[in-house]
């Protein structure tokens, strides 16, 4: 097959949208033999960014262009969350991706390609490879240029802030962003709940929807919520909080509202 057949080299650019990593094994699934790819980029058409990894030449990939080729060619469930991905929908003072960094999250035997890794993507990216959250719930798109990813809406985005506290995620701050969830749909929320395998999570989730009374607390249905047995402390010293067993930060028992 010529490389400059401009039927089939169409076709190649038409598979992916611009912005996005091409795969040589997915490529080669869609009918491209390694031969044609290799002579793709003889040709200047592709040009590798890795083992295994190509681009359109001249192309500007970013983190998000590379997430949707791990979603959509790997099938993986990698994606933007925590703060990173509540920042992207405007619900966090702290914007993780204009400050160079980014969270991403991804089940336990989820690992990241060495093409992905060898890339920088323009910013730092700290990855959590958890079984934390068994359940494939609450994703929303976020749309790029020209591509739409999965990322983790504000309830899963907020777990994955409290599974990295107290260590990497202020609880004070956790708090903050709980307060400003009013509208969290209540069936939601229990399902992620109850596939979270976090005790602490779990503990800390309910205990700061509660203290900041959102309305759709009261629909949850804590019975069928495994908050485990015993106490846990989620800091050395800090205050008891009898009804969820937890021993929290005295500055995060004693927040008020009235001080945002």
């Amino acid at each position: 097959m010529s490389t400059t057949n401009p039927s089939k080299i169409n076709q190649l650019l038409q598979l992916q949208p611009k912005g996005t990593v091409l795969l040589a094994s997915w490529l080669l699934d869609k009918g491209y033999s390694f031969d044609l790819q290799r002579k793709y980029r003889h040709s200047q058409w592709l040009e590798a960014i890795g083992s295994g990894a190509m681009i359109r030449t001249g192309d500007k990939v970013n983190l998000e262009g590379a997430i949707y080729t791990l979603q959509t060619q790997l099938g993986l469930s990698i994606h933007l969350g925590a703060k990173t991905a509540l920042a992207m929908q405007g619900k966090s003072h702290y914007l993780e991706l204009a400050h160079s960094k980014a969270i991403l999250f991804g089940n336990k035997d989820e690992k990241l390609p060495a093409w992905f890794s060898k890339n920088h993507w323009g910013l730092k990216v700290n990855y959590v490879s958890s079984k934390f959250l068994n359940s494939t719930a609450g994703f929303i798109p976020f749309e790029a240029k020209e591509f739409t990813i999965n990322i983790s809406g504000p309830a899963r985005a907020l777990l994955e802030c409290l599974y990295l506290s107290p260590d990497k995620q202020d609880l004070v701050e956790c708090y903050e962003l709980m307060e400003s969830m009013n509208n969290l749909r209540p069936n939601l929320v229990q399902e992620l709940l109850e596939n979270c395998t976090s005790i602490k999570v779990k503990r800390l989730f309910l205990y700061m929807a509660e203290k900041a009374r959102h309305r759709w607390f009261e629909f949850l249905d804590v019975e069928k919520i495994n908050l485990g047995k015993g106490k846990r402390s989620v800091v050395p010293e800090g205050v008891y909080i009898a009804k969820y067993q937890i021993t929290v930060p005295k500055t995060l028992e004693m927040h008020d509202q009235s001080n945002l």
